[in-house]
């Protein structure tokens, strides 16, 4: 949505004027209330404006004549208002005078009219003899508005308060609104290309600036009439453009004629006039063609400054004043106009005063402050023209003004003539102020040292003031101490600006005063820095550097030697340490290679180049690193990856001398805290050295306080008790040069404070080096290390290991030896050829050298070849971890202290479920007394599980053998044994394969049968064996290795088959959903027990016959059945073999289909006396009942617990037990004990057949 304006609109009325005067309250009101959007040509953004309408009566006179371009002055839009009810009046009066009122505007072409008939309940009332209103208005459009019906509308009784009256008056605004838009629209649109056309027309003769200048102002006046500022300011931005661009082709030779008038001598010098939004007076000369430069630049910026203003952009005025001034200046000079001598400098300083006034006027004084920057030009200007004006009129001279200079002054504020109304009553306009200021020689001074300058001395922020008093004290008061306070607050406020060449300009005058002064330290400071700035001149510079190069040439004559700061002198680019991690053993090289550039105009001779440095232990030395050292280098945000730290340019070290006024760097350091035992890492962290610095006080008149703060760059003695890196007699070039320094070597770690450069007498000190460059020299004990080369280490198969010995300060002289502990769990292997690697501390490689390894029974001795300190020495064995044959439980005991544990990189082998054991090898060094414990966890490869298989009253032992590591293996010749050969019990096999692949992450199953004589035995030790390779052994007839998996059976003969049929209901084939089904549940005594099982079943004996008891329970999981009446239940089982019980309940299928049968189950009852059994580990044996179960998973276990719970709750036999005696409880079978003949089964269910009525009516 576009802003909303207001547009004030000019419309001419005719007809009735009563009429139209007891409407004009409400219409003047009513009209402006609504917005419209106004829409321009040439895509330009739309705008929701107000309309406003100025009425007036109309005149032939006011109607447009041809080639008249004005644009404010004549109608828009004409409206004839009548409220004739009488078609007789109409025919002999309304008609003929609306034929003459339109007959008039067609003769000026004039298209825009509106007729308004206004409908009166009331004068219709008075009339006897009427026609209906709609005749009166059907006669004006059938006699007027043919094609335009809508240029006549109907208003009715406009002054009452009715629906039907409201409802006409808004229709009525809305018409005239839209009509007074349109109009005005194609008025301005016409105006535009007629005020195109005219421009076009430039390069004919007589075409005049000054004409074209009224037509293309009416435009912007039109803008500024309906608030459209910006507009407004294009089209005097264009006008000024457009004399500007004549003005210098003038210059180039290329003059129009017109441009005479503006050539005309300047009489008056008055300057800007900003008070008033139109200088008439101004605007009449140009009307007139009688304007000078100045008057037509004084009125156009008059008018750019009122829009400005408009636009809430009054520090643009500042910066378009400057310009104006400066290009007034240089085209008079184009225009070869003549001024009086300092008429122009009085028209400039009275320019900038009423800017500067004017600005003030419209802001508060925080917006002031804020925005000093911009004011601080024009500020400027006016001083310099104030001294121009002094020195013109002999006001700063020694003996004072002469005559000529008296008669100059009168002429020249003779030119200012009479001060203007609108300042007449300020003590403080800038016509006053000159005139004071020119009056005598004590004016002068008092308003260019006291008076002007204090009213805005906070305004410059001492940009400019200080300045111009140390000139006004140096060059006419002959005061350079005095001086030099001045320039010192004008250099310091220059450098927290950045204004470079103020800066150089500035110290070139300290350099006078400090000189006259016998300053020596500061003139050389200074002479150091001009020197070196690029802004002078080389002979500048040259002269600069051979005062420098003189003082230190001198022989000394007890004085001390002057320290200056290296910022003026060079720069520090780059350090780059080679080894790049700067960090070495002790009695390695180190070498540092400093970059810097020079900044002297010539090449300069330094006697030394040094570098102080910091000692400390905190890092390096004494309580030695680990092999793995960390760089320090350029710890700050420029220390680069290849040891190179980079000092950025404009940094307090780089030396520009502009940033000393910052706070100090950070000054951080790592800090590490390590175990003593092991150097291992604990915590980290971040320490800054200099906090003391950072978080002090600074007081604000501190620096003001300080001679050369913030503007020269304090210099520091060089600390002579200090380490240093040296270099001596050194030639730096102009530009880039690089010193090569050796470090010293002995332990400890090192950081560059400061930079030193000696020239005789003179030292250009570095105080500070910033980012912190530090490198360290360590002396590192002898570490021996132990790591797999694999992510894991496998048990059963042979392994590598590799040893890393980091001989620190020790030596490994010939016959020393590494002793290793044996252990029967974890043999290590060697072969003939074994070679060991000795690295450099650079990891460059020394040499390879043969290995000698002994075995004995309890001790490996590892013969190690001679290897010099600080040198890394790395060999392979081959180790060999046995697999347990039972399952093995890990230990869960912690290690020693100071022992190394190696566990594998990934740490997710709890999740695969591999099994890790843990060998522990102690290892005799023979730099240390002491042994050396070393844990090495291998992972066994393979899981192994057994289940017991049931098919009637033959058995199956399965054992499942599941490749859980990511290796896959070879496996052959598995076979399963009886530990107890007395047993007489055959293992018949059923695997085919003698040879299969495992692979990683999956499952290889094995199968045989029992078959016994007589009774199968209670218990079965059991053991599993094969032999497995890794796929990828290039040997695999040697490879192989032994894999064992013993278990025991218990308890596997079959005591109970269970069998469940379900029969349809009488008279069906099929069951059907819904229909209740007969289930009959069989329950079969396989064998006799034997003895030892008859203890185990708590049976009684009643007339003879001895039974036991057992309880059945049907449940379906699924809900595909629902159990009608009892579903659980005790029996009494005769303890002989064929005994058969059988039990019927009903069922109803819920869903149709193949349904599987519902669970049925049987457990042991038993009284609150009764024993329970020895449980088995029903972890690894898993029970299935039939052959079709062979190839279910390993995890597919029968859920003991819940069968347990769920036992516990059918263990309350009835609503006798009561609370507190003893209750009778449920025990389940052990796998293999109960058959199921009907797992698997399912039965058809056929649906309901289901016959539905629908009602249709039919209308």
């Amino acid at each position: 949505m576009a802003e909303r304006h207001r547009q004030d609109g000019v419309e001419y009325s005719a007809g009735d004027q009563s009429l139209f005067t007891s409407l004009y309250t409400s219409l003047a009101q009513q009209l402006p209330k609504e917005p419209m959007e106004w829409r321009r040509s040439y895509g330009r953004a739309p705008k929701m404006i107000h309309l406003e309408a100025n009425f007036v009566q109309f005149k032939e006179e006011l109607l447009p004549k041809d080639g008249n371009r004005a644009l404010l002055t004549f109608p828009f839009l004409h409206i004839y208002w009548t409220d004739c009810c009488d078609t007789e009046m109409y025919k002999a009066s309304v008609k003929d005078d609306m034929l003459r009122w339109q007959s008039t505007l067609r003769l000026h072409g004039s298209v825009d009219w509106l007729i308004v008939v206004v409908e009166s309940e009331a004068k219709k009332k008075n009339k006897t003899n009427i026609l209906p209103r709609t005749s009166i208005v059907d006669k004006i459009r059938n006699d007027f508005c043919n094609k335009q019906s809508d240029r006549c509308v109907v208003l009715s009784d406009p002054l009452k308060e009715s629906s039907r009256s409201q409802d006409s008056w808004n229709s009525f605004l809305t018409k005239l609104r839209t009509l007074l838009l349109m109009s005005f629209t194609k008025n301005l649109g016409r105006f535009e290309d007629d005020m195109r056309t005219l421009r076009e027309k430039r390069t004919e003769p007589g075409w005049s600036f000054c004409d074209y200048f009224m037509v293309q102002e009416e435009l912007a006046f039109v803008f500024e009439m309906l608030q459209q500022f910006e507009d407004a300011l294009v089209q005097y931005d264009e006008l000024d453009a457009l004399f500007t661009q004549y003005v210098l082709n003038f210059g180039a030779g290329d003059g129009a004629n017109w441009l005479g008038s503006f050539c005309a001598p300047v009489k008056r010098w008055s300057g800007l006039l900003l008070r008033r939004p139109i200088d008439m007076e101004k605007r009449e000369l140009i009307q007139r063609g009688e304007a000078n430069l100045l008057d037509l630049r004084s009125y156009l910026f008059s008018r750019q400054c009122t829009l400005l203003i408009f636009l809430q952009r009054p520090w643009e005025v500042t910066q378009r004043a400057l310009e104006l001034l400066h290009n007034c200046v240089q085209e008079l000079r184009l225009l070869e106009v003549s001024v009086v001598q300092g008429a122009l400098d009085c028209w400039v300083f009275l320019s900038c005063l009423e800017v500067l006034h004017r600005i003030e006027g419209c802001c508060d004084r925080a917006q002031l402050e804020a925005n000093c920057s911009h004011t601080v030009g024009l500020w400027t200007y006016a001083t310099e023209k104030l001294k121009s004006l002094g020195y013109l009129c002999g006001l700063v001279a020694e003996k004072g003004p002469t005559s000529e200079d008296l008669n100059r002054t009168v002429d020249l504020l003779a030119g200012l003539g009479e001060e203007r109304p609108e300042t007449v009553n300020s003590l403080q306009s800038p016509y006053k102020k000159l005139n004071e200021a020119l009056s005598s020689v004590e004016a002068f001074e008092k308003h260019y040292l006291v008076t002007f300058l204090s009213i805005f001395f906070c305004v410059l922020s001492a940009l400019c003031l200080p300045l111009s008093i140390s000139e006004w004290c140096f060059q006419k008061k002959g005061d350079p101490e005095r001086a030099e306070g001045f320039l010192d607050d004008s250099l310091r406020s220059y450098v927290a600006e950045g204004w470079s060449l103020q800066v150089t300009h500035t110290r070139k005058q300290m350099a006078e005063c400090q000189k006259l002064l016998q300053q020596t330290e500061d003139y050389l400071q200074t002479s150091a820095l001009l020197a070196g700035d690029a802004n002078l001149t080389e002979e500048e510079r040259k002269h600069f550097y051979q005062v420098i190069l003189t003082f230190a040439s001198q022989p000394p004559t007890g004085t001390q030697t002057v320290a200056l700061s290296m910022a003026a002198f060079a720069q520090l680019r780059q350090m780059q340490f080679s080894p790049p991690g700067a960090v070495v053993h002790v009695g390695a090289a180190l070498q540092l290679e400093l970059r810097v550039r020079c900044l002297m105009p010539v090449a300069v001779q330094v006697e030394q180049l040094a570098a102080t440095l910091h000692f400390s232990l905190e890092q390096g030395g004494a309580r030695g690193r680990a092999g793995g050292t960390q760089r320090r280098t350029g710890q700050g945000p420029q220390g680069q990856g290849d040891g190179v730290v980079l000092f950025p340019q404009g940094s307090p070290l780089a030396g520009a001398g502009m940033g000393a006024s910052l706070p100090p760097a950070l000054e951080l350091y790592e800090m590490q805290d390590r175990s003593p035992s092991d150097s291992s890492l604990n915590s980290t962290g971040v320490v800054c050295k200099n906090m003391h610095l950072l978080l002090r006080r600074h007081d604000s008149s501190a620096s003001l306080d300080t001679p050369t703060a913030g503007a020269l760059p304090a210099a520091v003695a060089v600390d002579d008790g200090a380490q240093m890196l040296r270099a001596r007699d050194i030639t730096l070039q102009p530009g880039d040069n690089s010193i090569l320094f050796t470090a010293p070597v002995q332990p400890g770690s090192y950081t560059l404070r400061q930079l030193c450069g000696s020239v005789g007498r003179v030292q250009f000190v570095q105080s500070h080096i910033y980012p912190v460059v530090q490198y360290e020299v360590y002396s590192q004990e002898p570490q021996l290390t132990i790591e797999p080369l694999s992510d894991n280490l496998l048990a059963g198969i042979p392994q590598k290991v590799k040893f890393t010995i980091a001989t620190g300060h020790y030596s490994v002289k010939k016959g020393d030896a590494l002793q290793l502990s044996n252990t029967d769990s974890m043999p290590i292997l060697h072969s003939s050829c074994c070679s060991a690697t000795i690295l450099s501390s650079t990891g460059e490689l020394v040499g390879e050298r043969a290995l000698s390894v002994q075995s004995s029974e309890k001790v490996t001795s590892i013969s190690l070849p001679p290897t010099p300190p600080y040198h890394t020495l790395e060999f392979q064995l081959e180790v060999l971890c046995h697999i347990p044959p039972t399952p093995f439980k890990p230990d869960i005991e912690r290690l020693t202290n100071g022992e190394v544990r190696h566990r594998p990189k990934n740490h997710s082998q709890a999740d695969s479920g591999m099994i890790h054991i843990d060998q522990k090898v102690s290892i005799d060094c023979p730099w240390s007394i002491y042994s050396t414990l070393i844990s090495l966890t291998f992972y066994v490869p393979f899981k192994a599980k057994h289940s017991i298989l049931s098919a009637g009253k033959r058995k199956y032992i399965q054992v499942c053998l599941q490749n859980v590591s990511d290796t896959n293996f070879h496996l052959v010749d598995p076979v399963l044994t009886e530990r107890q050969p007395t047993i007489p019990v055959e293992l018949l096999s059923f695997n085919a394969k003698t040879q299969q692949t495992v692979c990683s992450q999956q499952s290889v199953f094995c199968l045989w049968e029992m078959r016994w004589v007589k009774h199968l035995p209670l218990c079965l030790q059991c053991a599993f064996s094969a032999s497995f390779a890794p796929v990828s052994a290039s040997d695999a007839h040697t490879a192989f290795k032994p894999y064992r998996y013993e278990f025991q059976l218990d308890r596997v003969s079959t005591l109970y088959s269970l069998k469940a049929e379900i029969l349809p209901s009488s008279g069906d084939q099929h069951c059907r959903t819904g229909a209740l089904c007969g289930l009959e549940v069989s329950i079969t005594r396989q064998a006799e027990p034997s003895e030892t099982e008859g203890e185990e079943e708590e049976s009684t004996e009643i007339e003879g016959l001895r039974t036991t008891k057992l309880m059945y329970e049907v449940v379906d999981n699924s809900s595909n059945w629902a159990v009608c009446g009892k579903s659980t239940g005790v029996v009494s089982m005769p303890v002989a073999a064929s005994a058969t019980h059988r039990v019927q309940m009903e069922v109803m299928p819920l869903f149709a289909g193949h349904l599987p049968f519902p669970n049925i189950k049987v457990f042991k009852y038993l009284p609150h006396s009764a024993v329970p059994a020895i449980q088995p580990d029903t972890d690894s044996c898993l029970e299935n009942d039939t052959m079709s179960l062979l190839d279910k998973g390993l995890d597919d276990q029968g859920d003991t617990a819940s069968i347990r719970s769920r036992g516990s709750i059918h263990s309350v036999g009835s609503g006798e037990q009561q609370r507190g005696l003893p209750m009778p409880r449920l025990e389940p079978f052990s796998p293999g004990q109960v058959f199921y003949w009907s797992q698997g089964r399912q039965v058809l269910v056929l649906p309901v057949t289901d016959d539905h009525v629908m009602e249709v009516n039919v209308t």
